[in-house]
């Protein structure tokens, strides 16, 4: 396990129409002059929530290997993801996996999510930033998911680079 002072992780999901081309991707705060970048889980025909849960849930993955001395931030701009895992789940789990007006759309990762959510509730805390309004740590995300569309990368890899500006003018896709 990783110790860290601190952690601050961004994720979130991109999708090249709706169902399309899908991908996510990952900016890690925790301390160091530059944060760790992700991309990764392409998916040829995904969509956009499928794209935001598999962040969302790589965040807690990453969350749970991590002995932090303060609570770990996972932020994203879905609330869709982060009401799934973090609230419906609740209802649903009550429910035998059910709702009113027919399934749970990504049932099986929103399944896998919310247990990890429920193992790391008292470390991590997770909040909802508003996209495309300028927070650094979601542009980067969200490059690294676009990136991830574009190298077709179904594994999660670390992308290299020299400079936040270089990474902020990839092109949004």
């Amino acid at each position: 396990m990783i110790s860290r002072k601190s952690l601050k992780i961004y994720c979130d999901g991109a999708c090249s129409g709706n169902p399309g081309e899908a991908g996510s991707g990952l900016a890690l705060y925790d301390g160091k002059e530059f944060p760790t970048l992700i991309y990764g889980d392409y998916e040829m025909i995904g969509t956009n929530n499928t794209a935001e849960l598999n962040a969302l849930f790589k965040a807690l993955e990453i969350a749970s290997n991590v002995n932090c001395e303060s609570t770990i931030e996972i932020c994203s701009d879905s609330k869709y993801s982060i009401d799934c895992v973090t609230n419906w789940a609740y209802g649903w789990k009550a429910k035998g996996w059910k709702k009113k007006g027919g399934e749970i759309k990504n049932l099986e990762l929103i399944q896998k999510a919310h247990a990890l959510f429920e193992e790391l509730k008292s470390k991590i805390n997770i909040s909802h930033v508003k996209g495309h309004a300028g927070f650094e740590g979601n542009e980067l995300a969200d490059r690294m998911a676009v990136y991830a569309i574009i190298s077709k990368e179904k594994e999660y890899k670390k992308y290299t680079y020299d400079s936040i500006d270089e990474v902020l003018a990839l092109k949004r896709g």
